[in-house]
């Protein structure tokens, strides 16, 4: 029998989902992703554009289906729905025992609408309702992003009885949008009769990305003082998002009504936690984020590193908003101007989707070519 690698497991104890931020094929088929969940704590895993991009570009475990695909006329939108929602969906199924054992809280799967659409509203709960009927499993997760645009279509899509994935966070201004939202459609599945216990919700709150700008930054204004601010302010910034989520969903407002009718609270997920500064620890935004009720969707290079030396030192966010404000206030009078950082960062996370998602469709094409001239 598997043992589950004792790091991980400690992480898990302290509150932590373990998710893994990755998905092919070849990891389903060859039985590593269960080997993931047998040996590594992996109760959940994460797609976007670029993981996708990545597994259909590598390897060959979708020729046959591309092959097949191409021959009966598949358009290339129509051959990459396909097969990145039957990989979701044997994704799910893979994890559908963490789910029931979890009661639905973990075990699951998200992929992401279009990225082409994050500013366009009813065009996002259009392909939303239609993805989660093409997957057809009740531990999927819908992937939409936090635009302004994507505010409301959240609320939409919660009050069809969706669970979804809030992606792309990064102020914990637009964070607080995010719950309200989440907390909007969750009232009105309530009005129309939906079983509020069957929606979960994570909002992802992308962390090694705020490093990387702020670090910049830094950088460009130079000096002793603010070069000694670089590194901190990711972590401090999730840690004024898990505050808010405490004060919104633990300590009253106006959720405990709606926890009486069976709905879940919105979990913070610590998403873009492979660190990508050399110079800080490989674990960084895993041991310095643990806390209760999250979740960590890791690359498995960031999972593998925490599984050899990574560590748990409890609760290491709740009661630490006060240093964490104080660090931004610090950012401000160095010269860093923190609502440009947001934006900027947002910007460039739906760019960088599209950018993915329009090589998935040139590869996918070029790809199809092929199969047909063969």
């Amino acid at each position: 029998m598997s043992e589950q690698n004792p790091n991980l497991a400690a992480l898990s104890a302290a509150g932590v989902s373990v998710w893994l931020d990755d998905l092919s094929r070849e990891r389903i088929q060859s039985g590593n992703l269960q080997e993931l969940i047998d040996t590594h704590s992996v109760v959940g895993v994460t797609t976007n554009p670029t993981i996708f991009q990545h597994a259909l570009s590598h390897g060959d475990s979708y020729a046959t289906e591309v092959a097949e695909l191409a021959g009966r006329g598949a358009s290339v939108d129509e051959l990459i729905r396909t097969i990145t929602t039957d990989d979701v969906r044997s994704a799910c199924d893979v994890l559908a025992p963490v789910y029931e054992a979890t009661g639905g809280v973990d075990g699951r799967v998200s992929i992401e609408v279009d990225p082409s659409l994050a500013f366009e509203e009813d065009k996002t709960v259009t392909q939303a309702i239609e993805l989660w009927k093409i997957v057809d499993r009740p531990n999927l997760l819908i992937k939409i992003p936090a635009t302004k645009p994507g505010l409301p279509a959240i609320t939409r899509v919660i009050a069809e009885g969706i669970s979804v994935n809030v992606t792309l966070i990064f102020s914990v201004a637009r964070y607080r949008e995010v719950m309200s939202a989440y907390l909007a459609g969750l009232q009105a599945a309530r009005n129309t009769g939906h079983d509020l216990s069957r929606i979960h919700s994570v909002a992802s709150f992308f962390v090694s990305r705020v490093d990387t700008e702020i670090d910049k930054r830094l950088d460009e204004l130079g000096g002793d003082e603010r070069l000694a601010l670089r590194g901190k302010a990711g972590v401090a910034n999730a840690v004024l998002a898990y505050a808010a989520y405490q004060e919104v969903f633990v300590d009253g407002g106006d959720f405990p009504e709606l926890t009486a009718a069976g709905a879940n609270v919105q979990r913070p997920l610590w998403a873009s936690t492979g660190t990508k500064n050399p110079d800080y620890s490989d674990t960084l935004y895993v041991t310095d984020l643990a806390a209760p009720n999250t979740v960590n969707t890791m690359p498995e290079k960031t999972m593998q590193a925490f599984a050899d030396h990574g560590e748990v030192r409890g609760d290491v966010v709740s009661g630490h908003a006060a240093e964490a404000a104080q660090l931004f206030a610090s950012l401000e009078e160095a010269g860093i101007e923190i609502g440009d950082v947001f934006e900027v960062l947002e910007t460039e996370g739906v760019d960088k989707f599209m950018k993915s998602w329009q090589e998935l469709l040139d590869a996918t094409a070029d790809t199809m070519r092929s199969a047909k001239q063969r």
